[in-house]
């Protein structure tokens, strides 16, 4: 692919737009910017909080330790964190910096001011996130839509300060993702110059191999990533999915610590690097080489998830695995029908895994998806693969992404609702 080639540009734009830091689990870190950001419009800390939020904000919030509270967990823990100690110019990093000393400032929020929560009126909106503070008769209110940090309305006291226009997706700020397939994605990681995304990719290396490696050490979550190796010892397979597993364990648990996100998600953006980088520490390819297969692993990773969208009942770590697949088929020398045989052949293997929100378990589900990659390679090398019109696999691999992308956002919509409707049924699992 030419660099003067409008898709080489828009290529570079969507990994720097996607590859972004973030501490702690994307959905409540995105109530906890809302929350800041709502807090330095009002000017005072409030006296009452209502928060609305669709049904997957609930889910994916609901079970996960939000980092720098002492292990809270839920919307009220994002809320009152980001209005107490956050800091909204930095965004998804907005509780990075919380001193142990206001710590307990969190809590004693929480304990005093009356906060509501209610699902959104907005049922057809998928994320949606407002929040209106209030101090004495002053008020404020901010509304994020579609993705994490996407503000559509900011108002003080009835005064609009700022707000959105209507429309699509896809060019609310951010490149037409449309552009991808996986043809043009190997080309592009073929012919890159590396210094254009050299900066963005090596932040991601270094951001997610120092999770992965506290996750191995630390007793974080349910420990999927040290019970692999324990279990199964230390082939570069077993590696690629425990680091993988490790890195989320580590996160989904409160780990106060950032990872590069894709798509949205930081157990997205581990599960699509660190199995490609275990493989390339493996075969010492070397770091452009490693840069390349990196391209691959995240652009694909990207381009099943805009058929999907941000938050769906199909669980993202499929798409990332699979991508991890298509990375590491490309890393050990694979053009692209190897890449997008070996794509298929994975998302034949683990496209019924539901997302019923971020947990511990999410860890286990990265580590199946990445095996399924693993093994979508190892069959195509020795020259066995899926065949279209077996199940959901059509013939050629963009119609089987697309397949896939009906499947994830449409057909598992009224899986999502009877998810949601099982994990409110369960209660709050607030420690």
């Amino acid at each position: 692919m030419r660099s003067d080639d409008t898709r080489y540009k828009a290529y570079i734009d969507i990994l720097k737009e996607e590859l972004v830091p973030a501490m702690g689990c994307t959905e409540p870190i995105a109530i906890a910017f809302a929350a800041a950001k709502a807090r330095s419009v009002l000017g005072a800390l409030p006296d009452r909080v209502e928060i609305s939020v669709s049904g997957n904000i609930i889910k994916n919030v609901k079970s996960v330790v939000v980092p720098n509270t002492c292990g809270l967990k839920g919307i009220e823990a994002a809320a009152a964190a980001g209005i107490t100690v956050g800091e909204a110019d930095r965004v998804l990093e907005v509780l990075a910096n919380v001193s142990e000393a206001d710590k307990p400032k969190i809590k004693n929020f929480m304990r005093s001011v009356p906060m509501i929560v209610r699902p959104s009126s907005a049922a057809e909106v998928i994320f949606d996130i407002d929040i209106t503070l209030h101090a004495g008769t002053d008020y404020s209110r901010l509304r994020i839509k579609d993705y994490h940090t996407n503000v559509v309305l900011i108002q003080k006291n009835g005064e609009t300060l700022f707000e959105a226009p209507e429309i699509e997706l896809s060019s609310q700020g951010l490149t037409d993702r449309g552009v991808l397939t996986i043809k043009d994605i190997v080309d592009f990681a073929d012919t890159v110059e590396l210094d254009d995304v050299r900066e963005v990719l090596e932040r991601q290396i270094s951001y997610n191999t120092a999770i992965a490696n506290e996750g191995i050490r630390g007793n974080w979550g349910a420990r999927v990533g040290r019970v692999l190796l324990d279990t199964y010892g230390y082939d570069v397979k077993i590696r690629a999915k425990a680091m993988a597993a490790a890195g989320s364990d580590a996160r989904m648990s409160g780990c106060e610590m950032p990872v590069i996100i894709v798509s949205g998600s930081g157990n997205q953006g581990m599960a699509a690097s660190l199995p490609v980088i275990v493989y390339a520490r493996e075969y010492d390819v070397g770091e452009d080489k490693l840069l390349r297969a990196l391209c691959v692993s995240n652009l694909v990773t990207i381009h099943q998830k805009t058929w999907i969208g941000r938050l769906s009942a199909f669980c993202g770590a499929v798409n990332a695995g699979c991508g991890a697949g298509a990375g590491i088929a490309y890393l050990l020398g694979g053009d692209y029908d190897v890449v997008a045989h070996t794509l298929v052949n994975a998302l034949a293997v683990v496209s019924g895994i539901v997302c019923d929100g971020a947990k511990p378990s999410c860890a286990a589900k990265i580590a199946s998806a990445v095996d399924a990659g693993i093994l979508g390679y190892q069959m195509y090398v020795r020259g066995l693969e899926f065949q279209g019109g077996d199940g959901i696999i059509s013939k050629g691999v963009e119609a089987t992404i697309a397949n896939i992308g009906k499947l994830g956002k449409d057909g598992m919509r009224e899986t999502d609702r009877e998810i949601l409707r099982i994990m409110l049924a369960n209660g709050s699992n607030q420690e």
